[in-house]
């Protein structure tokens, strides 16, 4: 049997993908050219702001006093854990190395962090202060020498004081109050004395994402991120109401934030299919007018045969977040191949993840997990190749390099080599 759809998205989330490329490059050309003076017009256009773009020391002691000391503790919680994860991806990372591929012949790897990130702290209906402890703590953990964050004014005061606390607590450099589209080419193009970032990772809106993916080449990025995703896999175990709500849960993101539950049980389809409207329906009204087009336009609920379906659906979608709730929770961890984070069993959710408990919450999102993960330690460091050679390996590999050389009909490669064993007393 096919997989049953019981809804069917009847959008996706690259629906508008064609109109903010165009829009995006339009403001990314006016940027680059026009620098500071096009970023404080689109500034002032879309955030009304007109204060100080970069957050001074003042400014930063100003936001750490209006922060409760709750709020400070959980801040330092989440730094904690997420710092002490990627202190570990850093240690299990394959080390510098000099090897001696042949007589004479060595090789080795140097891993080195790239020198200045550009770090985009998405608040617009929400302040997404974990955005920052998750964007800035990895890098420093690197060993980035320079890392610059934006984030958009939340008022003429500038950003929200939460993520200015987290950015500075986490060990940015720069802060500036700069959003969306002008946020990016400012950190792209080197604007307001900063230096132009070689890297790019953070957050954000669609406009933000495309920026990003605009920009791609002239800087780097961490990956190519689009609307939030979850995606549930539940067996008959599975706890119906805690599905529902996880993903409701991610449904507030925004209107095309895509929920698909995968199912081998018909009770829990229903169940979830009859419940979440009503959830989404007793949510205060900010969060509400996202979660309801975003159930109702791309939600998916799909009956599967079995946990090898089940699996393989997932698999195809390649979901940001990946939520479990099944028994065999070992069997999922070695089947599964595609997503972005994976959460496995009722005990943890993405919420978690998103907030506080370790890995980072900055992911691949539109399928793009098929080819990459999120963002970690590793994105921050350049593995880069040396080699060296004596006079007498030159015989071997020089006649060789110089032989594939002319099979290919590149004659000026061929000399090179050529000069080499010359100069050395070896012959071709």
């Amino acid at each position: 049997m096919a997989v049953k759809y019981l809804k069917k998205a009847i959008k996706n989330p690259s629906t508008d993908d064609y109109k903010t490329r165009q829009e995006v490059q339009k403001i990314l050309n006016d940027l680059e050219k026009r620098r500071e003076d096009g970023i404080k017009e689109i500034s002032k256009k879309f955030d009304n702001y007109q204060g100080e773009f970069i957050v001074s020391e003042e400014k930063i002691k100003e936001a750490s006093k209006k922060i409760n000391q709750k709020t400070k503790d959980d801040i330092k919680f989440a730094h904690e854990r997420i710092k002490k994860f990627a202190e570990y991806q850093l240690k299990y990372l394959n080390n510098d190395f000099e090897v001696e591929l042949s007589k004479g012949l060595f090789a080795g790897q140097r891993l080195i962090p790239i020198d200045t990130v550009g770090c985009y702290i998405p608040a617009g209906r929400y302040a997404h202060i974990s955005s920052a402890i998750m964007a800035i703590t990895p890098a420093k953990v690197a060993g980035v020498k320079t890392i610059i964050t934006a984030s958009p004014p939340k008022n003429q005061d500038g950003a929200n004081p939460g993520i200015i606390y987290a950015a500075n607590y986490c060990g940015a450099d720069v802060i500036l109050n700069l959003g969306g589209v002008a946020a990016i080419g400012s950190l792209a193009f080197g604007c307001f004395g900063n230096p132009a970032v070689d890297f790019l990772v953070g957050a954000g809106n669609q406009y933000v994402a495309e920026a990003k993916r605009i920009l791609f080449g002239k800087v780097g990025i961490d990956l190519f991120a689009g609307p939030t995703e979850i995606a549930i896999i539940a067996d008959k175990s599975a706890d119906k109401e805690i599905v529902a709500a996880d993903i409701v849960g991610q449904a507030e993101h925004g209107y095309n934030s895509p929920g698909w539950v995968l199912t081998t049980d018909k009770s829990v389809a229903e169940h979830v299919i009859k419940r979440i409207p009503e959830l989404i329906s007793k949510l205060p009204e900010g969060p509400k007018s996202s979660a309801e087009p975003a159930w109702r336009d791309y939600g998916e609920v799909m009956l599967c045969d079995n946990n090898e379906e089940m699996a393989k659906i997932s698999d195809q979608y390649a979901a940001e977040h990946l939520e479990v709730h099944a028994e065999n929770l070992d069997w999922w961890l070695k089947r599964l191949r595609n997503y972005g984070s994976l959460f496995l069993g009722e005990e943890t959710t993405v919420a978690y993840g998103d907030k506080c408990s370790g890995p980072n919450h900055i992911l691949p999102t539109k399928g793009a997990a098929r080819y990459t993960g999120g963002l970690y330690v590793g994105k921050f460091i350049k593995c880069l190749t040396f080699q060296r050679m004596s006079k007498d390996a030159n015989k071997v590999v020089g006649a060789t390099a110089a032989r594939l050389a002319r099979a290919e009909g590149m004659e000026a490669h061929a000399r090179t080599s050529d000069i080499r064993l010359k100069k050395y007393g070896h012959t071709n």
